[in-house]
């Protein structure tokens, strides 16, 4: 059977999901990003190269073999600059964010704030960890006593009294990078997948006796990954509300934005009213005064100041300034609507 599991560069508001992780790390202080990828290497990497922000220094490592989360992490480490120039002490200083390619709602602070408590607790590794009512499935937080981290165990290898527990793990991590390496070269296959699991470094690191932290994301729905096409659709209708409601927030009127859909790499200027039923797509641009809809769908499409399409579809086109399209024309690739141009009713423009 086919598998329908949405993969990092399956498209999630316009963009594939990978980049919206890396849209979070490019608001932070990142020295470089390493992506591992296990297949399509070269795929990956040219959609990198023309889409991931300008601002990220980008080294793109393949995990030849699928061998496991702590094998990807081993894997990545390569991409990072090399060490050995640095003095002890600024070695130990350094750390390292782990993070899936899969969890397009992360918010920069929330990365910020793991950092943060991770270097004022000196700890060797934090977990960002989610409390949940029903956590069947994924990895248990295990603490001592005193709230330290002793280990995670994933759903599959947790005893029952494990599986009770309802903190769970994001798979987002900061280690301390002068620990992370050595961690990983004494993990073991041994376990119900018969692969190197990350999850195992914190027992790894516990054992020890370095501090394993946790912070507890406040809106669980950020850390959550996309694992099939229905946790797909919730991740783009959260991901649709916070494009909207950043765009309102600039001066852009939506009158339904429940019916009102904005790709990520659309921009709009101030004044821009979007009626329900509008459907923006790819890399549209539309110019301040412009009120577009309802029920059109724009692609790619640039628009000048001052413009009205009305239940009119347009592809790869441009609309000048002043102009006035449909009701229900159709702009064809490559069209090109003069400024203060009319496209009439029931019109094709090739």
């Amino acid at each position: 059977m086919r598998s329908t599991r949405p993969k990092p560069l399956h498209r999630l508001c316009g963009r594939p999901m990978v980049l919206h992780v890396l849209d979070a790390l490019a608001e932070l202080d990142v020295a470089r990003v390493v992506v591992v990828v296990g297949h399509r290497a070269e795929w990956v990497g040219k959609t990198l190269v023309e889409h991931a922000p300008k601002t990220l220094d980008v080294q793109l490592v393949e995990q030849a073999e699928q061998r496991g989360t702590g094998d990807a992490a081993a894997v990545g480490l390569t991409g990072l600059p090399d060490d050995t120039a640095l003095d002890a002490d600024e070695a130990d200083e350094e750390d390292v964010v782990v993070l899936p390619g899969d969890t397009p709602l992360l918010r920069p602070p929330t990365l910020a704030a793991l950092v943060r408590y991770h270097r004022e607790h000196d700890a060797g590794a934090t977990l960002l960890t989610a409390e949940v009512a029903d956590a069947a499935g994924y990895g248990r937080v295990v603490r001592a006593r005193d709230g330290q981290v002793v280990k995670v165990v994933e759903h599959r290898d947790a005893t029952e009294e494990e599986r009770a527990i309802t903190e769970v793990n994001t798979s987002i991590y900061c280690f301390r990078r002068s620990l992370l390496a050595p961690s990983l070269r004494r993990l073991s296959p041994a376990n119900d997948q018969g692969e190197y699991y990350l999850t195992d470094v914190v027992g790894v690191l516990h054992e020890a006796g370095y501090r394993v932290e946790a912070v507890t994301v406040a809106d669980p729905m950020e850390a959550a990954g996309v694992n099939d096409r229905a946790q797909l659709a919730i991740a783009e209708a959260e991901l649709r509300d916070r494009i909207n409601e950043r765009w309102m927030r600039r001066g852009v009127t939506m009158w339904d934005p429940e019916r009102t859909y904005v790709d990520a790499e659309v921009e709009l200027a101030t004044d821009v009213v979007l009626l329900p039923g509008t459907v923006l797509r790819g890399a549209c641009r539309v110019g301040e005064g412009s009120e577009i809809g309802p029920d059109s769908t724009l692609t790619d499409t640039q628009v000048g100041d001052r413009v009205e399409i009305r239940h009119s579809t347009a592809t790869d086109a441009t609309v000048g300034a002043d102009a006035v399209v449909g009701p229900f024309a159709v702009l064809a690739p490559g069209a090109d609507v003069p400024p203060g141009g009319v496209v009439a009713p029931f019109t094709v423009v090739p």
